[in-house]
């Protein structure tokens, strides 16, 4: 079996006197698509902000791609790792967030094309075509001039996901990318995200709320709970027939 491409070991985070993830093991394997489900405050999106280096860990290790995250070697063993080190490691990952945070005052494309010119050194000819290709994918390629005020909700959060496969991640992190849409533009986001997890080997995570397309779209569904899993497997099994009481429940508030 290969080693795990995440990897939270032990791992601690608190705000103040708030244990938000209670020495939290897990693991997602490369390729893997992994939902995170459970109520508010279970540590789900916090998981997320830790892998993009948003926040920091209070204890434990995090290894991404088998290199530790928020560690890295020293004469003495493993110290802080240096913004440098924060750099390199953050280049795997990909982010789509719940409020789409695209600059407002840049076009469509240029939000795209941003970061793999000014991180990646990609030339501005070929950071174009390759946005170009990813509004192809996301259905957006006749909006590539327009400003994010222009789109819907729905629109706005398909160019969120083209701008973070411009960077050409190893690993998509979703943290809750419906919940600030309106309910019928939900289901073209889906789509998009349904689609890249069929034709490519990204790793995906996904913290949602949307229970029917977590149940369709994982190979794995973990319920966080008080900032630790509660109980994982695969969807039919978590969702079919859970084995905790606690996962019962929530299931049946959010199902009902």
């Amino acid at each position: 079996m290969s080693d795990p491409i995440i990897k939270f070991d032990k791992v601690v985070k608190r705000f103040g006197d708030l244990t938000v993830l209670d020495a939290l093991d897990f693991e997602v394997m490369r390729g893997e698509k992994v939902s995170i489900i459970g109520p508010s405050g279970s540590g789900k999106s916090t998981v997320l902000r830790i892998l993009m280096t948003l926040e920091g860990i209070d204890g434990g290790l995090v290894t991404v791609g088998g290199e530790p995250l928020w560690h890295e070697p020293g004469p003495d063993g493993l110290r802080p790792a240096s913004e440098a080190h924060l750099r390199k490691m953050r280049a795997q990952l990909g982010m789509v967030f719940q409020q789409f945070n695209l600059f407002p005052h840049m076009t469509v494309l240029r939000n795209i094309t941003e970061a793999p010119v000014k991180v990646l050194g990609l030339s501005k000819a070929d950071a174009k075509l390759r946005a170009e290709e990813l509004l192809e994918r996301v259905g957006l390629a006749d909006q590539a001039q327009k400003y994010p005020h222009q789109l819907s909700g729905g629109q706005q959060q398909r160019v969120g996901i083209a701008r973070a496969l411009a960077m050409r991640p190893s690993i998509l992190l979703f943290d809750e990318p419906t919940s600030a849409l309106d309910p019928e533009l939900v289901g073209e986001v889906l789509n998009v995200i349904g689609q890249l997890a069929e034709e490519h080997d990204l790793t995906m995570l996904l913290v949602t709320h949307e229970m029917r397309f977590a149940r369709e779209i994982s190979d794995r569904v973990c319920f966080f709970d008080q900032g630790q899993i509660r109980e994982e497997g695969t969807p039919e099994e978590l969702f079919s027939d859970p084995n905790e009481d606690r996962t019962r429940e929530f299931l049946k508030a959010v199902l009902d």
